[in-house]
């Protein structure tokens, strides 16, 4: 089932679950030293529980563009598809496009679009339209 995020007026597809939840899980190991909420909280606690309400989109997306700009600083290779299992490897293991040089581009929702970019339009457009930011 994939995940998508929502606005009152908009939605924006990402994927399958397990990719997001990765992307989770990396931001909680690389840049959280495995202290869930403790630099993002409105990612890794509000997002992560399923809802940005609209006063808190503001801090959503100033720390979106922090762990996009720290992603840049890691190599592919550090992905983390769950922090329960750290063994686990993504379904393509290794076999990656040679443009995806960080983690920054490491993310690419089902439809080819980077994550990070459609994320940042869906908390743009709740920041204009004055309302949350729901997973579903």
């Amino acid at each position: 089932m994939g995940v998508s995020l929502h606005t009152r007026a908009k939605s924006y597809e990402l994927g399958a679950a397990s990719f997001f939840a990765s992307w989770f899980s990396t931001i909680y190991v690389r840049l959280e030293n495995d202290s869930w909420g403790v630099r993002f909280p409105a990612i890794m606690n509000e997002l992560y529980s399923g809802s940005v309400a609209a006063d808190r989109v503001a801090e959503a997306l100033r720390e979106l563009k922090i762990i996009q700009t720290e992603f840049a600083g890691f190599c592919p290779d550090a992905i983390v598809w769950d922090y329960e299992d750290r063994t686990k490897q993504p379904p393509w293991g290794t076999n990656i496009s040679p443009e995806i040089t960080s983690l920054a581009n490491y993310f690419v929702t089902s439809n080819g679009k980077d994550l990070f970019r459609v994320m940042r339009g869906a908390f743009e457009e709740a920041l204009r339209s004055a309302c949350a930011v729901t997973v579903q």
